[in-house]
């Protein structure tokens, strides 16, 4: 996955965060999680730092964060896997027929 794309999930996760008026905090490491919407609060964290891992060049960083919050995001319902892979997949060429 290229920069730009990972760049690009991150947008589609934290327009969803921003539209359910989800904010940040960093959760605990050392507790287990209390309940789903603190999960949802940790990962839409996570989602800011991610964007400074890929402009420091840490993309297999980012490639494991953005996976934890993939699972965490099918895990508590938001999205099908079938979603998350296709959130994955390389946009369609310009110009190219489907």
């Amino acid at each position: 996955m290229k920069p730009e794309k990972i760049l690009e999930v991150v947008k589609i996760y934290q327009d969803l965060y921003r539209t359910a008026n989800i904010g940040p905090i960093s959760y605990p490491h050392d507790r287990l999680l209390a309940d789903k919407e603190s999960g949802h609060n940790h990962c839409c964290g996570m989602l800011d730092e991610i964007v400074g891992f890929v402009r420091e060049g840490r993309l297999e960083k980012s490639f494991r964060w953005l996976g934890f919050i993939q699972g965490f995001l099918w895990a508590a319902g938001a999205y099908t896997i079938d979603d998350l892979k296709n959130h994955n997949r390389p946009s369609d060429p310009v110009g190219k027929d489907s």
